[in-house]
């Protein structure tokens, strides 16, 4: 995990969003789905990802944000675990099953107390007062799913053109970063130009899975994204 982080790091990435393994990740399709099962029998859990990540603050500098599912942090214990990615130095988490409405009564307190930022996820059908409200409830940044499907699938970043329009007229107080579908530097380019940036997942994991040298192939891999070098 650690030299994949310090690649990122060090050939541009502005943020890194670590998986946190789960056996339904509803949200994720299936490349993200056979990774998070590959973890899960070689052993991965909550406890170990902390294991993994402590002392990380020592080497890595941008922000890291845990994306995941409630069942394990439930299991964990929501003020263990906010206190132990506070321990380890995490900036946020995003748990697309988290019901806004159960975070804003129940668990923000917590989140505040720790300073771990909630990112939430919006979508082409979220309404403007919903989309406002998460707003209202966010300081990290908001999360713009391109449509309303899983992960890696493969959509026309043009055909969303009219919502990521949508979200820039909002003049929303966070930052706004589109995610799921970005795969290559013309996808990247459509989101960054609606959005201050964008997340790619599915894409990376590719890329790296028979890797034989992470840092050369992160460097390839972004170069090719921002077409920088």
């Amino acid at each position: 995990t650690l030299p994949v982080m310090t690649a990122l790091q060090q050939h541009g990435a502005d943020l890194i969003e670590l998986g946190m393994p789960f056996s339904d990740p509803l949200a994720d399709g299936p490349v993200i789905q056979d990774s998070s099962a590959k973890a899960l029998q070689n052993g991965m859990s909550l406890h170990k990802l902390f294991e993994q990540l402590s002392g990380f603050r020592e080497r890595i500098h941008v922000p890291v944000i845990l994306m995941g599912y409630l069942n394990p942090v439930l299991t964990y214990g929501v003020e263990a675990f906010c206190a132990k990615c506070a321990e380890v130095g995490v900036d946020g988490i995003i748990v697309p099953d988290l019901p806004m409405a159960e975070y804003e009564n129940e668990y923000r307190p917590v989140f505040d107390k720790y300073n771990l930022h909630l990112i939430f996820l919006v979508t082409p059908e979220t309404s403007e007062a919903r989309i406002r409200k998460i707003d209202s409830l966010s300081k990290g940044f908001l999360y713009a799913v391109s449509s309303s499907s899983t992960t890696g699938k493969d959509k026309d970043m043009k055909d969303q053109q009219a919502y990521f329009e949508r979200l820039k007229k909002l003049q929303l107080s966070n930052p706004v970063l589109i995610g799921f579908g970005i795969k290559d530097k013309a996808t990247f380019n459509t989101a960054a130009s609606y959005a201050n940036g964008a997340i790619i997942g599915t894409a990376f994991i590719k890329a790296i899975e028979h890797s034989k040298n992470i840092d050369g192939t992160v460097k390839e891999f972004i170069e090719a994204i921002t077409g920088k070098n």
